[in-house]
């Protein structure tokens, strides 16, 4: 055979296989692509609401299984953890660049560093009016930063003060709308051994409610925003007189006597339980107040924060607001399905736990869900409908320090190792909000 002939039939096997492997690598990709098209995508979320059997979790972790029943395609996995746990969880995969698909966080100050590096998805672009329509006036507001929409809500929290009317007749104690009424309640009620009222100050922040919301009635929620943003503000008389305010409770012993040692979960069974007659706190412990094992289940009524005389606050102006929502990491490999799921979970959910106490939706609901909600809820919403303004819990307003500090300083107040002068003179050393 000639040299020029071997050299076309070896030609020729070399394009024979170049052509032969090329089909097989083209066959690979497709069966891959077929494969991964097939799989459904796994999208993570993480969340606060741990205990599966709690009023307030259910209405995420329904929605999150009815989800996955309806969409074989996008299954949603679900990870949680306990509040102060999460916090820390949350901020260190942000920063680490782990975080999950998508994931709950609080507004103002917490979420805002992360929105500034860029970790978070922003949603404008995903949301059409029909979805925006749904939601009642305003409370898209509260989801934006810089004029862009980052999160989606799922309900509007406020604080009320709850009243065990049963163990007020006990008493012969009036409902009190006035600070004055107040300090009368807790001295009739200590005086026929009741707890007046029960706090959790184990966890500050239930403490830190206390506070605000005197200083709001005391001051006014314009001047109490004002010095949030600038501290040297809490100079002023009015903060030092909230101050006095909460220490004079302290010491008519308005609160629980282990009030230091005492959790949250540990607050809300004692007030459940029937063993303490007012707790302030948000509307979120409706769902265990009107729990079928629940002591003071139709006992209980929501009532406006009691105004101050001479004070420049007013029952309208309410402590809460839509304060929190889930956000989506800006890096998710799947951002349409997670704005999917998103839009679907929070709407889900809201209207679920706007019936079971959870919490009030953000969006709209036809008038037979409505109609299905409890006496006290309906209180809290009427509350909340006769609202002029609101302002969001103050540790997720002030930087992360800052807010640490204010807990820190009411926790010191309730432990009288601080006076009010003092206290406020630190309060006037914060850095500001965010």
């Amino acid at each position: 055979m000639s040299k020029m002939r071997i050299l076309l039939t070896l030609n020729l096997i070399i394009m024979v296989l170049s052509l032969t492997s090329c089909k097989i690598s083209v066959l690979k990709d497709s069966i891959q692509e077929n494969k991964e098209k097939n799989e459904p995508c796994t999208l993570t979320i993480w969340n606060q609401w741990v205990d599966r059997t709690d009023l307030v979790s259910n209405p995420l972790k329904n929605a999150i299984r009815e989800w996955n029943e309806k969409n074989p395609e996008v299954q949603v996995k679900e990870f949680s953890w306990n509040g102060e746990q999460y916090k820390s969880k949350i901020k260190t995969a942000l920063a680490a660049g782990d975080a999950p698909d998508l994931f709950y966080m609080w507004s103002g100050s917490f979420v805002g560093p992360f929105i500034d590096e860029g970790n978070i998805l922003p949603l404008d672009s995903y949301l059409d009016n029909e979805t925006l329509d749904k939601l009642f006036p305003g409370v898209i507001d509260s989801c934006k930063n810089n004029e862009k929409i980052y999160s989606l809500p799922a309900y509007r929290f406020i604080a009320s003060l709850y009243c065990n009317i049963e163990l007020f007749e006990k008493a012969g104690a009036k409902i009190p709308e006035s600070y004055d009424e107040l300090l009368e309640a807790v001295k009739r009620l200590r005086s026929k051994g009741i707890v007046p009222i029960v706090v959790g100050e184990k966890d500050r922040w239930p403490g830190m409610y206390w506070y605000d919301i005197l200083a709001m009635r005391q001051a006014g929620s314009t001047a109490c925003r004002n010095a949030l943003a600038v501290p040297s503000l809490f100079n002023e008389q009015d903060y030092k007189e909230a101050a006095d305010k909460l220490l004079q409770l302290v010491e008519n012993k308005a609160f629980n006597d282990d009030a230091l040692n005492t959790s949250f979960n540990d607050m809300v069974n004692e007030f459940t339980q029937g063993n303490a007659a007012m707790m302030y706190q948000g509307n979120w412990v409706g769902a265990n107040i009107e729990d079928p094992d629940s002591k003071v289940k139709g006992k209980v009524i929501a009532i406006p924060f009691p105004t101050i005389r001479n004070g420049k606050g007013a029952q309208t102006e309410i402590y809460g607001g839509v304060t929190d929502g889930y956000f989506i990491n800006v890096n998710t490999k799947y951002k349409q399905e997670a704005v999917n799921v998103l839009k679907y979970i929070c709407e889900k959910s809201a209207k679920e736990g706007n019936s079971s106490g959870a919490g009030l939706s953000c969006w709209k609901m036809d008038d037979s869900v409505k109609a299905q909600v409890s006496p006290l809820i309906k209180q809290t919403t009427q509350i909340m409908e006769s609202g002029t303004s609101f302002i969001s819990w103050w540790d997720t307003i002030l930087p992360a320090a800052d807010a640490e500090t204010h807990k820190d300083l009411v926790a010191e107040l309730f432990d009288r190792r601080l006076s009010p002068q003092e206290f406020v003179k630190r309060m006037a050393k914060l850095k500001g909000i965010y």
